[in-house]
């Protein structure tokens, strides 16, 4: 009896072995598989980025946006129009553009938004006549800004 038992388990014990070893194949399969799929565009992203750019000066400008909203405040055609101004003077020059944000909320989700409102003003600066690549923009920052929560929802815009 007892030998009949030692033969059992043998058999459930090997059974078992070699259902995890194919568990284990198919999902060592799958991710090498997968991983061989996936396209370089991370990799390709990295190099194509254009390097970070210092500020310069103080900022011409500023845009102050609403919590959590991307749309040019009011009053923007004017400070548009001094930005474009100051380029005329001297063509050679660029327009850079810094996204601020403050700490409320997710960090991904703030990132996305100073870049929101970095890209109006971008697209509102090509939209008055102004060149696209003489636009440059910096990564998002985070800041607690002063007194004013609203100093922290800024786009700040240099002629540099």
């Amino acid at each position: 009896m007892q030998e009949d038992d030692d033969n059992q388990n043998l058999v459930l014990g090997i059974l078992f072995g070699i259902i995890a070893l194919v568990v284990g194949l198919v999902i060592g399969l799958s991710v090498y598989v997968t991983g061989q799929n996936r396209a370089p565009a991370p990799v390709a992203a990295v190099v194509a980025e254009e390097p970070e750019i210092a500020e310069v000066g103080e900022p011409l400008v500023k845009f102050y946006f609403e919590s959590g909203k991307a749309e040019l405040p009011a009053g923007a055609a004017e400070e548009l129009a001094k930005v474009i101004a100051k380029l005329n003077e001297d063509p050679s020059k660029l327009v850079l553009l810094s996204g601020y944000h403050d700490e409320t909320g997710g960090a991904a989700v703030n990132a996305e938004v100073a870049k929101d409102r970095a890209v109006a003003v971008k697209d509102a600066l090509v939209a008055a006549g102004l060149a696209a690549d003489k636009v440059k923009m910096r990564k998002p920052a985070v800041t607690l800004g002063g007194a004013d929560p609203a100093e922290a929802r800024r786009v700040e815009v240099r002629v540099q």
